[in-house]
């Protein structure tokens, strides 16, 4: 299999470099379904002797336990009864990258599938390469890049532990929105994140500040939704890792606290499989150009889908607290032109024509916002679904139907909906639906701050 990137490795430069003391560890992961890497390090000569061969595999726990990594009930594919077997880590040969942040390190993505070879339909990237494969079906291809914030404190991981995340400083104590000055307050590991990324595959454009106190932003170049994805959890992870080595942290939270949440606002486009312009019709407009027909019923069924699929958009508890009114974070099921109160934002012309989905947070697993948003998009397609007129003004403010304002809601209307389910499949439904149970139970069982503040002493 060919690299995807100039600044990837092949498989036989991998092993040269083994060969020659260059590359000692080979990170073998996944990711699972709350958007995290999970793997193993495998020393380079053992990877080279055996694992490319042979494979290797891992309980299939990890695709059914909680954020705490605890066995939880209600998942069909793992439990004691059925004893929690194994499953086959399934190397992506075209995504060996090297880390720079690690020493002699590479990082190879997986799929998972079963001992018999069988794909592991709940695994988040099986689900988008499902999507991906129908729009190829369709003659297209989707091109996807995510957008994602975070914010930076002045407080390693270890000690914002041990204080209970309590009383930690950010990276900035101000809004640095645009902020050069800002920016430079930081640019230190910025930096390192930005030229590390670039070092292991990924083309990066730059960073900026946003709007909550040590609120930052980088962005990558578009690419094709499926290394869009493997691109954003590499990242993602690699971030932390970073931010650790210089004594920082960093979090991905949708909303840390009551100040502007972190957003994944995620760009897709579709191409045609010869490259052709999907979205744009240039005989629109005397000549001017406008948005196609495909264009107009692919922005339908997003918006027809919205509500059912919000689940695999703001996937736990927290991620509701984000959508509020007036907060740059969506809640109303509406499309504008260049409008950032609608979930659905239209930007470019041309080749540049695409929609922009701004519902996802920073703890968004991009594989399922992804397929969500192809899913939903290519019913529209073939149903042929009418676009309405685009909003103007204020959404917050019009009468459109609303996303759910609660994971509860959100799992409810996911568990229920038929197209859901034809989309994707009962068992990815139902997986998912047990997630969202599992977040619920702990959720609804924990004593909070705001619980001891008020009733403490007054209650």
């Amino acid at each position: 299999m060919s690299k995807r990137h100039p600044r990837m490795l092949t498989i036989e430069e991998l092993k040269n470099q083994v060969a020659n003391g260059g590359i000692d560890t080979v990170i073998v992961a996944f990711t699972d379904m709350q958007g995290r890497l999970q793997g193993k390090r495998l020393h380079g000569q053992y990877f080279v002797d055996y694992v490319i061969d042979h494979g290797t595999e891992g309980c299939n726990y990890l695709l059914s336990v909680d954020i705490d990594m605890n066995t939880v009930d209600g998942y069909a594919m793992s439990s004691w009864e059925k004893g929690y077997g194994d499953m086959e880590f399934d190397l992506d040969l075209g995504t060996i990258r090297v880390l720079p942040h690690l020493p002699a390190t590479v990082m190879i993505q997986c799929d998972l599938v079963w001992l018999d070879h069988k794909p592991v339909l709940q695994s988040p990237r099986t689900i988008l390469k499902a999507q991906v494969a129908k729009a190829a079906d369709a003659g297209f291809i989707a091109l996807a890049g995510t957008e994602l914030e975070f914010i930076i404190f002045d407080t390693t991981y270890e000690h914002a532990w041990s204080s209970g995340y309590r009383d930690m400083t950010p990276s900035n104590q101000y809004n640095v929105d645009y902020s050069i000055l800002g920016t430079t307050r930081v640019e230190p590991l910025l930096r390192d994140i930005r030229n590390h990324m670039y070092g292991a595959g990924m083309n990066v454009e730059g960073a900026k500040g946003e709007c909550n106190f040590g609120q930052h932003e980088i962005g990558f170049l578009y690419d094709r939704a499926l290394v869009t994805a493997d691109n954003h959890s590499v990242y993602k992870t690699a971030a932390k890792e970073i931010a650790s080595q210089h004594g920082k942290s960093i979090t991905f939270m949708a909303k840390y606290n009551e100040r502007e949440g972190s957003s994944c606002h995620i760009h897709l486009s579709l191409r045609g499989d010869d490259d052709s312009i999907v979205f744009w019709n240039p005989a629109l407009a005397e000549g001017r150009g406008g948005r196609s027909e495909t264009y107009d019923h692919f922005i339908a069924g997003i918006l027809a889908t919205m509500r059912d699929f919000t689940l695999l958009f703001a996937p736990n508890v927290n991620s509701y607290k984000r959508f509020a009114a007036g907060s740059f974070a969506p809640t109303a099921i509406a499309w504008g032109n260049d409008n950032r109160t609608c979930s659905v934002r239209l930007v470019g012309r041309g080749p540049g024509a695409r929609l922009e989905h701004r519902l996802p947070g920073g703890d968004v697993n991009p594989y399922l916002a992804l397929a969500a948003m192809l899913a939903g998009g290519l019913h529209g397609i073939e149903r042929k679904l009418t676009l309405e007129e685009p909003l103007t003004g204020n959404a917050y403010t019009s009468d459109k139907e609303h996303v759910p304002s609660t994971l509860r809601e959100a799992r409810d209307a996911f568990h229920s909906s038929a197209l859901a389910r034809e989309l994707f499949g009962d068992e990815v439904v139902d997986h998912y639906t047990n997630m969202a149970d599992v977040e619920l139970a702990s959720f609804d069982s924990a004593v909070t701050d705001w619980e001891l503040r008020r009733s403490f002493e007054r209650m």
